[in-house]
């Protein structure tokens, strides 16, 4: 009888429950385009366009590592605004040449595009965004060799645009903080820079586990250094969700604060 009860409560209590409606969500790609539409209409005049990556990361951390890092970061950037969706993230971008091969090239699985057609995927995406009637398009980019033609398109369009309404901003500080803050408070921590690393290592496989820890096979986290064909420069091993929460909320309140300077900023006569 009284599991009965019991069952009873948690049923109602269940379907008491407000449900979770997709059309609520800031992902572009989960809405139609009729919600797109009215979200416009209502104010919501910011797009983020999150670039990632598809790269070798040592054997113990797959491939897709910068796509689920910045699609969390740039969800969460957007509900911090308030007035922004998200784009789907694009997961083809430069990594080096293919013959001969270089950057990430070398091993199996990274693709790569090379820098002016990947800044034209970006530029046209842009376009596509400005002609529906977003005013303030945001380029995140979660890996190195994206960052310098996330620039150039940010510069190239506000120049072809600077009659018109729509803006692009880069948000640069969103990779500043997770190469240079989040590195200097795990310095803070007593963590040491070989071990924190530049590829793979301790920072970067901690903001992994942060966002996605399926994403990392524990039973092969090793050190590595550049040349020894391992794919690591640092050493993983002591990397943890607490360290990636801490390196993410940097990279994310540094980017909704240069987001929201620059949405300030160009609205200034």
């Amino acid at each position: 009888m009284r599991r009965a009860a019991l069952f009873l409560i948690l049923t109602l209590a269940a379907a008491g429950a407000p449900p979770a409606r997709a059309q609520d969500s800031v992902f572009l790609e989960e809405l139609t385009w009729t919600e797109v539409r009215d979200r416009i209409r209502a104010g919501t005049t910011t797009v983020i366009i999150p670039t990632g990556g598809t790269e070798q990361n040592g054997s113990h951390m797959i491939l897709g590592k910068h796509n689920y890092r910045v699609k969390f970061a740039a969800g969460k950037i957007a509900g911090l605004l308030g007035t922004a969706l998200v784009a789907p993230v694009m997961a083809y971008v430069p990594e080096g040449n293919i013959d001969p091969p270089s950057g990430h090239m070398w091993a199996p699985g990274t693709i790569t595009l090379p820098p002016e057609q990947f800044a034209k995927v970006v530029e046209y995406a842009a376009r596509s965004f400005a002609a529906h009637g977003f005013t303030d398009i945001v380029l995140i980019g979660d890996s190195g060799p994206n960052q310098a033609p996330l620039k150039a398109v940010s510069e190239r369009l506000n120049n072809e645009w600077a009659a018109k309404s729509a803006r692009v901003h880069y948000a640069s500080k969103y990779y500043e903080s997770q190469t240079r803050e989040f590195i200097q408070w795990l310095t803070s921590q007593g963590e040491a820079a070989n071990a924190i690393g530049t590829h793979a290592g301790l920072a970067d496989t901690s903001l992994l586990l942060a966002v996605y820890p399926e994403g990392v096979r524990t039973n092969k986290l090793a050190p590595g250094r550049a040349g020894d064909g391992s794919g690591v420069i640092g050493d993983p091993r002591r990397a943890s969700a607490a360290y990636g929460n801490k390196g993410m909320d940097m990279a994310i309140e540094s980017a909704v604060r240069q987001i929201r300077e620059l949405r300030s900023a160009r609205r200034k006569p």
